[in-house]
């Protein structure tokens, strides 16, 4: 008999970064990255688990701005040049430690894994990540599910309603063209919540969306099972609260797998280590240095010394650590069965992010993890929408404002740090909204490209990404700068518009080729 449901949850996202102006961008590295160490080691191991007949199930949202990205020709060439420096840099490490028992293996490693991901991603994936979430989407195995448009933090954009209403409303367009359908589920950016959201989610037809634990514990009236199983708002629109046990598991550097003796150590890198002229090729044409992916050193311990990785060690502890959570899995489903009339279920989610870029080894730990749940069959993985035809009736409460930040709560969005972004913000949702209303039956194409593109800068200075920056003070310059960016773009759009400076074509031209975001975009989605 099963004794509960595990409803993994991964919130993939990346903030729209795209400069098609330089043929090198440091932050456009975000995103590559994440597509070699995260995105396509996941999909190649739920490819894995699909060829060996293994069943499982996984939820992971798709950013709007990431699936943009994804879907993106120029970035898509960008990545494929990205990779294949990588691969050259590889090409000269195996020479340069030819040789040395200790390091010429790790080369010889990455050499290999970087080849069989580059052939993923020219062949399964077609040379586009969508395809692979397509896949297991349409096999029933993988539910994909959106975020606000551009991953912005729905409290403190309120005070514009329509703000609120065009996050939610173009998420859920942009999800539909690139999947072929609309989402069942969203991941409210930063798991962001304040009163009312959950009627502007029913109006756009989401069926759930996901909480931090205190956001349903502190709620009216209390959950007669805690996070443990779903509530409905008043507006009927479900809720799927975080279960902080087996996510703290996991995530934690300190106390989680991640901090291992055997996992390979995030911060020591060959692009930091090596010789300047001899690595320059493959960092920061200003001579910046980077991370090249390359890390030949495990954690070891606390000290800065460290010890070569072994990467057959470190798959061996992924399985045992997969092991070790299934067990403790068990031993809280077996607990919760004894005191709850319905079989209780285990919401874990993560930043998609953790698993492999963070945390090298956790695609693979996932991947194990899903082999001990079918080994075992203590418990079943599901997701959201199969919990929710098991139990169609479950109570209703009303949440509480609360996010998954640092506190509980909206400080790392709103602080002296970044307060100044606001008045902004709310300043131009309302240009937004009059001049939509204004000029939504206009015909006259140059005045719609303004329109349309003075809504893609409002969107994508909306971001949350750019205020959370300032915030953990990592990227500020750049967040600063395209925040401030977006303003004075979408300003002097606007005076184009309503006449008060001439059409400049050539730099209409410009954003439109940069800020490139949602390219079906009608600004009279602000009417």
């Amino acid at each position: 008999m099963i004794k509960g449901y595990f409803v993994p949850v991964l919130h993939s996202h990346l903030p729209f970064v795209k400069h098609p102006e330089y043929g090198y961008f440091l932050e456009e590295h975000w995103f590559f990255e994440a597509i070699v160490e995260s995105y396509i080691p996941l999909l190649m191991n739920l490819k894995k688990l699909e060829d060996e007949g293994v069943p499982f199930r996984l939820t992971v949202s798709v950013t709007p701005p990431l699936a943009e990205m994804m879907n993106d020709t120029h970035l898509q060439e960008k990545f494929l040049s990205y990779i294949d420096r990588l691969l050259e840099l590889c090409s000269k490490e195996k020479v340069r430690l030819q040789g040395d028992e200790r390091f010429y293996p790790i080369a010889c490693y990455y050499d290999e894994r970087l080849h069989r991901i580059k052939d993923f991603y020219t062949g399964f994936l077609n040379y586009n990540l969508l395809n692979g979430y397509r896949h297991f989407a349409a096999t029933g195995v993988l539910e994909i599910i959106t975020c606000t448009a551009t991953h912005g933090f729905l409290p403190l954009l309120s005070e514009n309603p329509e703000a609120v209403e065009v996050q939610i409303k173009l998420a859920v367009q942009a999800h539909t063209y690139h999947f072929g359908r609309p989402p069942q589920g969203i991941w409210l950016a930063e798991c962001a919540y304040y009163e009312g959201v959950d009627e502007v989610l029913a109006r756009h037809g989401i069926r759930f969306f996901f909480l931090e634990a205190h956001g349903l514990i502190y709620g009216k009236p209390t959950p007669k099972y805690g996070v443990f199983a779903p509530v409905y708002t008043p507006s009927g629109v479900a809720v799927f609260g975080r279960d902080p046990e087996s996510s703290k598991q996991v995530w934690s550097s300190k106390e989680g797998y991640p901090g291992d003796v055997h996992y390979r150590d995030f911060y020591k890198d060959i692009g930091y280590e090596l010789d300047h002229d001899y690595i320059a090729p493959y960092i920061c044409p200003d001579g910046t240095r980077v991370f090249t992916g390359l890390k030949y050193w495990r954690v070891t311990g606390p000290s800065d010394w460290k010890e070569p990785y072994d990467a057959v060690a470190a798959f061996e502890k992924t399985k045992e650590h997969a092991a070790n959570f299934h067990f403790n899995r068990a031993k809280q489903f077996e607990h919760l069965s004894a005191h709850m009339d319905r079989t209780p279920m285990v919401v874990s989610p993560y930043d998609a992010e953790l698993f492999g870029h963070w945390w090298f080894e956790g695609p693979d730990f996932l991947y194990h993890l899903f082999k001990e749940i079918d080994k075992h069959q203590v418990f079943k993985a599901a997701t959201p929408p199969e919990i929710l035809r098991l139990y169609s009736t479950n109570q209703v409460i009303r949440p509480t404002p609360s996010s998954w930040g640092d506190g509980g709560y909206y400080d790392v969005w709103l602080n002296s740090g970044n307060d100044w972004i606001y008045r902004h913000l709310h300043h131009m949702a309302s240009k937004m909204v009059e001049l939509a209303r204004l000029y939504q039956f206009t015909n006259d194409g140059l005045k719609i490209r303004l329109l349309n593109q003075m809504a893609r800068e409002l969107l994508l200075a909306q971001s949350s990404d750019w205020a959370f920056l300032m915030t953990t003070r990592t990227a500020v310059e750049y967040s600063v700068k395209r925040t401030r960016e977006h303003i004075a773009n979408f300003n002097k759009l606007a005076e184009m518009v309503e006449g008060e400076e001439e059409v400049d074509r050539d730099f209409l031209a410009q954003l439109e080729r940069r800020d490139s975001i949602f390219p079906f975009l009608d600004f009279r989605i602000y009417v």
